[in-house]
Parts: C-alpha cells; sequence; structure tokens
C-alpha cells in the first residue's frame, strides 16, 4: 500500500493493517507479510509480532503485540527473570539446624539438583552423608503438577511432577544392559515393579506407571531406556534418601527452628542455562517454587507469581494470566509486548552479558537446527505446543543494532517445522533491514 496516495498520515496508518513507524518498519512489514501473514501453513492461524528497537527505545514494527497468545515454553522468559533477579548466585539446596553432629533437621527449598543426572558435582549430597540421622520439616505449598496440565502427560519425561525437595530430578530412569536385565536409578524403585519385579526384556521393554502412586510395570517393548517421572510425595523421598546415604531419615510437620542455615550447592546460572538451552520443564517449575520460598517464604507458584505481577512486572503493557513456571498449561496468556518488555527489563537489569550465557544462540539448545548463520548474533527462547509455536529474544542486526522482538503463533494446523523456518527467514531479512 502506498502511503502518498492518502493526504493525512493519520488516515493512512488506519488504513494499514499493521502499525508501521519508519521506512524500516515497512520493510519489515513486507518481509512479515511475504514470510509469515501470507505463508500457506499459518497464514490461517493467529499470530502476533512485535519488534522493539533498544537504541531509539520504540517498538519499530508491531502486528497484534496486545493480543494474548498461548505462549508455551516462552513462558520460561518471566522464570528466567525471576530467579535472576531473587535467587543471587548460588541455589539454596535446602536449609538446616545441627543437633550435636550426629543429626541434622533440613526444610527443602525446591532445589532441583540433588542427585540430578545433569551435576556429577554432588557437594550437598556429601555434606548430608556425615549424619547419621536426617529429619525433614516438609511444608508444601503447591499441587505436584501445574494448573491447566495435560493429565495424560503424566508418564512422560517432560512433565516431571514438582516438589519441596527434589531428588534424581524426579525421574525415575529405567535402562536396559546387553543381557537384558534393566538398571534402575533410583534403585530404591526395584522393589516398586509388578509384576513380581520382572527386571529381564532381552528384545526391549515398555513402562507403565499407575497415576497417583510409584507402582511400575514393565512388559516387552522396542525401547532401552525409559525415564518416566515419580510421584514425589515425602515418605518416598525420605526413604530414597535413606536408601541411597544409607543413614536413617524420618519427618517431621514441626516448622523448621531458627535461626537455620543454608546449604548452597552450586552457580544459579548453571541450572538457568539447562533451563533455556534444553527449555527443561522440570527445572523452570523448581526455579519460580525457590523464588517463592526466597521472597514468600513459602513453596508456592501462586504466591510468586502474584507478587512478581504486583511489583517487577507490574508495568507490562498488558496484564497476563500466566499459571506455571514452564508453560505447560495452556491456560498461561501473555502478548508479545509482554515478552519484549520483560526482555528489556532483563537487559537493562542484568546486562546482555550474562543473557548471552543463559539464552541460547544459533545452533545450540532448541534453537540447534536453526539461525547457524546467526550465532552469536541472536539469542531466543522457543515455545511449543500442539498448534504453538514461539520465540522471543535478541537480534543483532548487520549494522550492529539491538532488537528485542517476540513472535508468537497459535492455532496453526500445519507443521511446527515449517512455522519455525517461516519465522526464521522473517528475522533473517528484519536483521539486514537495520
Amino acid at each position: 500500500m502506498n502511503c502518498k496516495k492518502y493526504p493525512d498520515w493519520r488516515t493512512c496508518l488506519l488504513a494499514l493493517p499493521l502499525v508501521l513507524l519508519s521506512c524500516s518498519s515497512s520493510k519489515i512489514f513486507r518481509s512479515a507479510k511475504r514470510e509469515l501473514l501470507t505463508d500457506k501453513t499459518i497464514h490461517a492461524a493467529h499470530i502476533g509480532i512485535s519488534v522493539y528497537d533498544v537504541n531509539s527505545a520504540k517498538f519499530i514494527f508491531d502486528h497484534q503485540g496486545d493480543q494474548y497468545f498461548v505462549p508455551a515454553s516462552n513462558t520460561k522468559i518471566p522464570s528466567c527473570y525471576a530467579a535472576m533477579k531473587y535467587l543471587g548466585d548460588s541455589l539454596s539446596a535446602f536449609k538446616y539446624v545441627r543437633r550435636g553432629n550426629d543429626t541434622i533437621i533440613i526444610e527443602g527449598t525446591g532445589s532441583p539438583d540433588l542427585l540430578h543426572p545433569d551435576f556429577k558435582q554432588q557437594n550437598a549430597f556429601n555434606f548430608l552423608k556425615q549424619f547419621r540421622h536426617i529429619v525433614f520439616s516438609t511444608r508444601f505449598y503447591s499441587e505436584f503438577l501445574g494448573s491447566g496440565w495435560a493429565w495424560n502427560d503424566y508418564k512422560d519425561y517432560y512433565m516431571a511432577q514438582r516438589s519441596e525437595f527434589p531428588v534424581y530430578g524426579n525421574i525415575a530412569t529405567f535402562k536396559s544392559n546387553s543381557d537384558g536385565t534393566i538398571d534402575i536409578i533410583p534403585s530404591y524403585f526395584r522393589r516398586s515393579i509388578q509384576p513380581n519385579g520382572q527386571l529381564k526384556y532381552k528384545d526391549g521393554f515398555s513402562v507403565e506407571k499407575t497415576f497417583d502412586a510409584n507402582v511400575f510395570s514393565l512388559a516387552q517393548g522396542a525401547a532401552k531406556i525409559v525415564e518416566v517421572p515419580f510421584s514425589p510425595k515425602i515418605e518416598d523421598v525420605a526413604a530414597m534418601l535413606a536408601d541411597t546415604l544409607k543413614v536413617s531419615v524420618e519427618m517431621s510437620l514441626l516448622k523448621l527452628e531458627m535461626p537455620a542455615q543454608e546449604f548452597k550447592s552450586r552457580p544459579v546460572d548453571s541450572v538457568l542455562t539447562r533451563m533455556m538451552h534444553r527449555s527443561d520443564n522440570f527445572f523452570a517449575e523448581q526455579m519460580l517454587l525457590m523464588v517463592s520460598k526466597t521472597v514468600e517464604g513459602v513453596l508456592n507458584d501462586r504466591a510468586a507469581i502474584d507478587l512478581l505481577l504486583k511489583t517487577d512486572l507490574a508495568s507490562l503493557p498488558q496484564k497476563p494470566r500466566w499459571v506455571d513456571g514452564s508453560g505447560l498449561s495452556r491456560y498461561n496468556l501473555f502478548t508479545p509486548r509482554d515478552f519484549v518488555t520483560i526482555l528489556d527489563k532483563m537487559r537493562s537489569e542484568f546486562g546482555m552479558e550474562r543473557i548471552k550465557t543463559i539464552f541460547p544462540t544459533g545452533g545450540e539448545g532448541t534453537i540447534s537446527s536453526y539461525y547457524q548463520e546467526e550465532k552469536g548474533q541472536i539469542f531466543a527462547k522457543t515455545g511449543t505446543l500442539s498448534g504453538v509455536v514461539a520465540l522471543s529474544g535478541y537480534l543483532y542486526t548487520k549494522k550492529g543494532k539491538l532488537l528485542l522482538f517476540s513472535v508468537l503463533v497459535n492455532n496453526h494446523n500445519g507443521s511446527a517445522t515449517d512455522v519455525r523456518k517461516a519465522v526464521e527467514k522473517f528475522l533473517r531479512k528484519t536483521r539486514n533491514i537495520n
């Protein structure tokens, strides 16, 4: 559309389907129309795009940026912001009070790293080994499963349940050996196998689990390794620790006496980097719980979200509906402008150098197959559910400008790969324009 035909620029803007703020915006509009808005895979989908120029402090392109979308794992962006803001440099593995030389009373902080296979160094575990008797002070105020999570995904590795004192990532791992025998981590669950503890399957196996109990059934199948979330009931966690540490462990409903000490396990960013690079739902959920514990004194994701929306994120352009830390829930609703605003807060409060170590760049993490030519020039978080593709992050242009962007696609009925490729083409053109 040629704006010169309109005598008044306001009439021109009203006539356009998108908001165009400059000549560069005009070029971006043409790119968006060509690469995204008329793409055969997503032309009938709901799509929102916001692009913000840090240097000029202006949105240089905005298409339905104030509309709400299901963001999928882009929800991890505000969760990451909260963790960077409130968790300090190191994770608090647990709070504790000593009772003599042999006994320790501990309270969970939600830290996700104890005996997690990602972390070979286990300082917290080694610290606990020196005691003969451990008492759990248990006080958990959230549900194991998040609001709006798909209940029938409870057996899938990506939906590990939340808890106050996670161990092994709240995942039971079944692995076949060359002779067909099955190893189980944690070994505590060997006693929970049905029928009759059968643990040898020559050609592969499958695993089923009851919904609300840690009872596993193995059968002949094709898999050589299976990861199944277990229900992190504190009595099972206590029994697992007793089994692993070879000490006595008991539970107590009494509140931990003060003053308590904190055991610091590892750098916060070592978890956030994994969380953002592979879009780890479990880490995201636990990080939000840890924020709640830090600022509100309780392990409750709702408490953390409510506080953040009333304080640090109160200035978001559109108030989101935010219900979990990971984005597994379709109840989450954010706008592209919301994400751009959060990204800008992260940049201004924490600096790009820290962000570059946490967000994946081209050829890494969940964008390992994309933006390889833009390695070191794009840092972004993906989001995917059925019918949903999202990408929000930071983009350096060929001229060195820093752009913040959010592209949210809902209700597409095609291939997620095709949508991602279309978004990739659009962002590459945007990088060349500015």
